[in-house]
């Protein structure tokens, strides 16, 4: 049997915390919903699990005392209520739900906390400028796993939900979920016709269900578990000194003098 990895908080008994203070927490965010036709609708949370879990690893073995809260697995989904189980978080409840965390770590003085982000459609940027002014004591961030590296060398097609990246990664961590590939949609995303919006210079939700025949966006077909395998391995090193660096750094000395 697995002994308790002591940087996974779920497996983590009060004996070794109260004897272990830990340096960052990382808080994983996911989200529950449709992924192209072939992978499961927890992909994104699956991939934090995965991801947080080995950079944790990599961290505690480096020196760093991280503590890998749960993730939560639901997202922002505005664009996908007329899709059976995407579960929709409004940016009002995630806020409410990360202050009461917060406050919790805050208030046994933890010092730093990481918010690790696997879903697109979630953005907290402007809550940690909330929030950071709300609680000085503890030192806020967030990390999108996914413009950690794009993985531009290795993919052929770097669409944005269940591409290629994607489905390579989930070949890799759990292949037993990922459907044959004749059951794979091509994800054609339908492009804006407004000429700003294809620019990318403005911006607008997308509604899911006109976009997407199949959910996804980006070409998954050329994904494979060795390319999975290779990028997971990336971006866990990345994140995982991050969270080494971090730790390590006092909160005066976290920018330049």
């Amino acid at each position: 049997m697995q002994a308790p990895r002591p940087w996974i908080i779920a497996e983590t008994n009060w004996k070794h915390i109260r004897d272990n203070p830990y340096e960052v927490a990382v808080l994983p965010w996911g989200a529950t919903e449709a992924h192209n036709t072939h992978l499961p609708y927890a992909t994104d949370s699956l991939q934090n699990e995965a991801l947080c879990a080995e950079a944790g690893r990599q961290a505690w073995e480096g020196g760093a005392k991280v503590a890998i809260l749960p993730n939560v697995p639901f997202g922002v989904q505005a664009g996908q209520l007329d899709i059976p189980f995407c579960i929709h978080m409004n940016p009002s409840t995630q806020l409410a739900v990360l202050s009461d965390v917060i406050s919790c770590l805050q208030g046994v003085g933890l010092p730093k906390l990481v918010l690790f982000n696997g879903h697109g459609g979630n953005c907290f940027k402007q809550m940690l400028r909330e929030l950071q002014a709300r609680h000085p004591q503890i030192h806020l961030s967030t990390v999108s796993w996914f413009q950690i590296d794009a993985g531009a060398d290795l993919f052929e097609v770097l669409g944005d939900h269940a591409d290629e990246r994607e489905t390579s990664l989930m070949l890799h961590l759990h292949p037993q979920w990922v459907l044959p590939r004749a059951q794979w949609g091509e994800g054609q995303e339908k492009k804006p016709t407004l000429k700003a919006m294809r620019e990318r210079w403005a911006w607008a939700p997308r509604p899911w269900s006109r976009i997407s025949p199949d959910t996804g966006t980006g070409d998954p077909r050329a994904a494979t578990a060795d390319k999975g395998r290779a990028y997971f391995e990336r971006l866990s090193a990345r994140f995982a000194q991050y969270l080494i660096e971090l730790a390590k750094t006092a909160r005066e000395d976290l920018y330049e003098p």
